[in-house]
């Protein structure tokens, strides 16, 4: 309720009228932000520390009921370069592995990482650097990605083939490799594929791209009838349980999806052909259909990809329509910290600065969530509907959102969006860092 001090008085001058409202508005507003506060502090539940290797005791002790019930968990991240982002994913990956059976592990990363990084995990020679190399995108060349896979690994060395730890790579934004993956097969077991079809499947794994508009769209037929060929000589020569076609058709498919996503390149379609591989792998690689996501905000949200600020249809709506609240999706923010962002200009290669974030952005969610009591807690999107009375979570307001090349202070990416319809959970860090990407062998 705004204060009578609104209520012009006759005789007044319109100035003082005006800073009377402008006066009681800020009141109000201030209360509100108190009330919220409050409500956080009595509501949130506490995360110790951003430290992976640490339990997540009082969270254990207050798991939300939506959180205890879903199968799918999808954790964002508020930057591609957060370290804290990353060890906290980390620390909910192993309380998940550990208490609710998760042992399917999905990435924002490409397919062509899987067999290398399982082989790792699972006891394989070699060692965590090397496998490291296959991963295709930048940000998960650091050290807390490599402290997660060595975790993976002892787990694993201590559990049956059955009982492992998987690892899934689901973005389709590379081909690389996969014609070669193609033509040894094909010519192992004597398949007859043609060498102007296999031609086409290396133009989709090396060139990546045409400048001609029907390039992609002539490229996919051949590549559909390579799989049929496949298909075809499985059948002919009574080979249906073999899991090396299970593999060879499945990167076939991924390629297929890759050469789609060349038309356009749009995210819409990078984050159904997304989905469509979380759900082939929850279905086909899990026993009791239960995976954990790391990608980031913009993919596992509920709603949308708005990095941009296009309202393309995501990963995390496809997931939320198809499983309903099986599929829990957690974002982050953040306060303030260090930042980098990549330095693009022209003929000139691209580098890195950092950049310090002193305060929160004015009119942000983070501007408030701020001020609670914790340095890292998480929200329940439903307590915080049906609890908070303001309406915070509920509201539209701005947060800071960086993707793969950083901070940028000259073009800040603040998008609108309302937490409560976004994620089923979030979790607020005070302060992030930069990981730690000096990866030297131990």
């Amino acid at each position: 309720m705004i204060s009578n001090l609104a209520i012009p008085q006759q005789g007044m001058p319109m100035r003082i009228i005006l800073l009377a409202i402008l006066f009681s508005i800020s009141l109000h507003l201030h209360a509100q932000d108190e009330e919220t506060i409050a409500w956080i502090n009595a509501n949130s539940i506490q995360i110790e520390d951003a430290n992976p290797d640490t339990e997540l005791v009082i969270f254990a002790d207050n798991v939300p009921d939506k959180f205890a019930e879903a199968h799918i968990f999808g954790f964002g991240e508020g930057s591609h370069h957060g370290k804290e982002f990353f060890n906290i994913k980390a620390k909910f990956f192993k309380y998940l592995v550990e208490t609710q059976n998760v042992k399917a592990f999905i990435m924002e990363e490409a397919y062509q990482t899987e067999a290398s990084v399982n082989e790792w995990i699972s006891g394989g020679d070699g060692d965590v650097y090397k496998t490291m190399n296959k991963f295709t995108l930048a940000p998960w060349h650091c050290l807390e990605v490599v402290n997660l896979l060595k975790w993976m690994r002892d787990y694993n060395l201590s559990k049956s083939n059955e009982e492992q730890i998987r690892f899934y790579g689901m973005d389709i934004q590379s081909g690389n490799d996969i014609n070669l993956e193609v033509r040894d097969f094909v010519k192992t077991h004597k398949i007859p594929v043609g060498e102007e079809l296999l031609a086409a499947a290396d133009s989709c794994s090396t060139i990546g791209y045409s400048e001609t508009s029907d390039w992609a769209g002539n490229q996919i037929p051949k590549l559909k009838e390579i799989e049929q060929i496949i298909v075809d000589f499985q059948t002919k020569t009574e080979q249906n349980t073999s899991q090396e076609y299970t593999s060879i058709l499945r990167s076939l498919n991924y390629l297929i999806k890759h050469t789609t996503y060349l038309q356009n390149r749009k995210s819409e379609v990078r984050d159904l052909k997304m989905f469509e591989n979380v759900k082939w792998i929850v279905e086909n690689k899990t026993k009791n259909g239960k995976a954990f996501i790391w990608a980031h905000n913009d993919h596992v949200n509920n709603l949308t990809f708005n990095y941009y600020g296009m309202p393309w249809i995501n990963l995390g709506r496809h997931l939320k329509e198809h499983y309903k609240s099986d599929y829990y999706s957690v974002g982050f923010d953040f306060g303030v910290g260090t930042l980098p962002g990549a330095v693009i200009k022209n003929n000139k290669p691209i580098y890195w600065e950092s950049h310090t974030l002193n305060s929160p952005f004015r009119k942000t969610y983070a501007e408030t969530l701020m001020k609670a009591d914790f340095d890292i807690y998480f929200v329940d999107m439903k307590e915080a509907v049906t609890g908070d009375s303001t309406n915070f979570f509920s509201t539209e307001n701005r947060q800071l959102g960086l993707g793969g090349p950083g901070y940028n202070p000259k073009k800040k990416y603040l998008i609108t969006k309302k937490f409560s319809e976004m994620f089923d959970g979030i979790i607020f860090i005070d302060s992030i860092s930069v990981p730690d990407y000096n990866l030297k062998k131990d």
